[in-house]
């Protein structure tokens, strides 16, 4: 089995997710996908052997409008997923985000997501309309299955990485974790 099939499974697998995979598809966006820790933690639970979901901060549902969309219709989108269902959803339209990190627009929901901070979070699942996953991981998915949480180099900012390292506890909850390009400070807490 190959490492996308892999994934797949693990979230096919994974009954909470589907539902929300569902939810998400309902809003019927365009070029959408469950990203971020709604997969790299499924993953980093299954590597570490937990039976229980790490639980999330949030649910990334992100989409790639160039068309358009404000902040405000994003946070009502969420907003109607949390009534719907009481998980703390997130909506963000990544055609707009180039704004946020000073970049000229991006051109793809793949060029978005290839900028994010870790690349390991870069990986998201969609749900078609016959219940097929596809997965997306334009960084690829060889570190995450490896355990490892690297800073990805297109973000720019290594502070950004750190901070988030810091501020995750990611150690903490999955310990084997290798967090390159980080040195642990003294009292070994990351």
């Amino acid at each position: 089995m190959d490492d996308l099939e892999r994934v797949r499974e693990w979230v096919r697998a994974d009954a909470w997710r589907m539902s929300a995979l569902r939810q998400a598809r309902a809003l019927r966006l365009p070029e959408w996908w469950l990203a971020a820790g709604f997969v790299r933690n499924l993953v980093w639970d299954r590597l570490h052997g937990y039976s229980v979901a790490s639980p999330l901060n949030d649910i990334d549902l992100v989409y790639f409008d160039p068309a358009g969309s404000s902040e405000s219709i994003d946070r009502e989108r969420a907003s109607r997923l949390r009534d719907a269902s009481s998980l703390p959803w997130s909506v963000k339209n990544q055609a707009r985000m180039h704004e946020r990190h000073g970049h000229l627009p991006y051109v793809s929901i793949e060029e978005a997501l290839s900028v994010w901070v870790e690349c390991e979070t870069a990986v998201g699942v969609t749900l078609d309309d016959d219940d097929c996953l596809h997965l997306i991981a334009p960084l690829g998915l060889s570190s995450l299955l490896a355990g490892r949480v690297t800073h990805n180099p297109r973000h720019g900012d290594p502070e950004v990485f750190r901070r988030r390292v810091v501020a995750k506890g990611w150690r903490r909850q999955w310990p084997q974790l290798e967090i390159q390009g980080f040195e642990k400070a003294r009292n070994g807490r990351y």
